[in-house]
């Protein structure tokens, strides 16, 4: 396979790659073995039938870089059968603990996208399944977006579950360059979509239950990964995503454990109804602040944005809760819900050669993004946290050892209205530290920007002026330099940057120029 990076040959294929976590304990008792979670067969639950490699029509690709010349191929497969809808027994508390019942089942048919190593050999027994996001009306992958070079760099499998009825029959989509027309996948493209069927966002968990089932080779037919030694699932989801992986993790996984983890990204204060739900939509039925239940025999590592905190429409702050042996929370200084790395473009196609972290670096190149939001958007460097986190999540189920704990952001609370505390910078107190915020020349927040659509999730970047820098850096660049250095080094000994992205940055900062 071909190396990702200018700063360095690929990262070796283990999920020891965070560097200076800490040392396994010789001996360790694994508290959570590798590919544990009950079979379909043993829980009596539904598998799908598995058909692909997809092929006929053009196809719909989702966003995001071709990564084939890394080694990695792509492909698409069906999976259909019949699912179930869930219903709540008893009143669900913010707690998390919740029971529910299957009710009704009605057949689906929908697709599931992979990109695996063409090699089986080159597989580290990983594989990420995303639940894809649909809130711009269409299939979003958030979490491959942030983290594709992390994933290919240590030979890691990624699969898009295209889980909810938007996906298939679709959404109201947002009106930006390059957004596809509406009537999801089966409007654009019926020669290859147009057996899909989805009855609906209440069997939606079911269908992501399926999903996993089909990954893991329980399906019927095809199998996507025949041939390769699948070790560990784990389910990622990002905002609506998030919200629904909150619903899954309370209270569809005590009853088909089918992942080994979750990751859960930039969810709000709330949960997925067990029905449909739009954008926005208040959910009655759904206690404010909900925790992830404590009783879980697998590990969930919660990442949250300055925006998730304080955006009303988002509200996380009520849902914090203590870390424990089985959940992590970070929350992130001076990031945003979504910023310059996936609205800018980099995302794109960034390859991890480094190019992306010279654009973001520098706040003479901050821009609206290709929404055209209204001010600069973030360029907090999200994506290196995500990167980092889903390396942790994978070794915690690999290893049993679990993420650095890390302290809340500095909020206040006035009115029902959460303020984050903030230094003479603008810059967030507390929480993890990046050296985006530990060594700035530009104060990056999660406030609201203004503009279209989505422009109110994008945050901000307000470059410092000539007598902030002077003050912060006497000796102009060099001082910077080695502070941004040191920042480096200690987020990346932390854990919650990596050594490549690292790497890339501090190339980025002696690129920087002051006057």
């Amino acid at each position: 396979m071909a190396k990702s990076g200018a700063a360095g040959a690929r990262a070796p294929r283990t999920v020891s790659g965070v560097v200076g976590v800490g040392c396994l304990l010789a001996g360790l008792t694994l508290v959570l073995v590798s590919g544990s979670s009950v079979s379909a067969a043993s829980s009596g639950g539904r598998t799908p039938a598995v058909s692909g490699p997809v092929t006929g029509g053009t196809g719909v690709s989702l966003l995001g870089p071709d990564v084939s010349s890394l080694g990695y191929v792509r492909e698409e497969y069906f999976i259909d059968g019949v699912a179930a809808n869930y219903q709540p027994v008893g009143k669900l508390a913010s707690g998390g603990k919740w029971t529910v019942k299957a009710t009704n089942k009605a057949p689906f048919k929908t697709r599931i996208v992979v990109w695996k190593p063409a090699d089986p050999a080159d597989f580290n027994g990983t594989v990420f399944v995303e639940w894809l996001n649909v809130s711009p009306g269409f299939d979003n992958p958030p979490d491959w977006l942030n983290a594709h070079n992390q994933i290919v760099r240590e030979g890691a499998a990624w699969v898009g579950v295209s889980a909810q009825a938007a996906s298939v029959k679709g959404g109201d989509v947002i009106q930006a360059a390059g957004a596809p027309p509406p009537g999801g996948l089966k409007a654009a493209d019926p020669e290859r979509y147009g057996t899909l069927d989805h009855p609906g966002d209440a069997f939606s968990y079911d269908v992501f239950t399926q999903a996993g089932r089909a990954v893991r080779g329980d399906g019927k037919g095809a199998k996507p990964f025949e041939g390769y030694d699948v070790k560990r699932v784990i389910a990622v989801g990002e905002s609506q995503s998030g919200f629904r992986m909150t619903t899954y993790v309370n209270a569809i996984h005590p009853l088909a454990k089918v992942y080994d983890g979750f990751l859960i990204h930039s969810r709000g204060g709330q949960a997925a109804p067990f029905g449909d739900q739009r954008l926005g939509q208040a959910i009655p039925d759904i206690p404010q602040g909900v925790k992830i239940r404590g009783d879980l025999d697998v590990p969930v590592l919660t990442v949250e944005t300055e925006t998730d905190l304080v955006n009303p429409r988002l509200g996380f702050t009520p849902a914090r809760q203590p870390d424990s042996k089985r959940f992590r929370l970070w929350e992130v200084a001076g990031t945003a819900h979504a910023d310059a790395y996936l609205g800018g473009g980099p995302s794109l196609s960034d390859l991890g050669d480094g190019s992306a972290e010279v654009v973001l670096l520098d706040p003479k190149q901050g821009s609206g993004g290709r929404l055209g939001c209204a001010a600069p958007i973030n360029a907090g460097a999200q994506y290196a946290v995500i990167s980092a986190a889903l390396t942790q999540i994978e070794r915690w189920v690999h290893t049993g050892s679990p993420p650095p704990k890390a302290p809340r952001i500095e909020t206040t609370s006035s009115g029902g209205v959460t303020a984050i505390v903030r230094d003479d910078h603008g810059i967030a107190r507390g929480g993890v530290r990046t050296p985006i915020v530990d060594a700035p020349i530009a104060t990056n927040d999660g406030e609201e920007n203004s503009g279209p659509s989505f422009c109110l999730l994008f945050g901000h970047m307000k470059p410092f002026d000539a007598a902030t820098l002077a003050a912060l850096y006497p000796n102009g660049r060099d001082d910077y330099v080695a502070a941004f250095d040191k920042a480096v080094d200690k987020a990346v000994k932390a854990g919650i940057w990596l050594k490549p992205e690292g790497e890339h940055y501090m190339v980025a900062a002696r690129q920087i120029t002051f006057g």
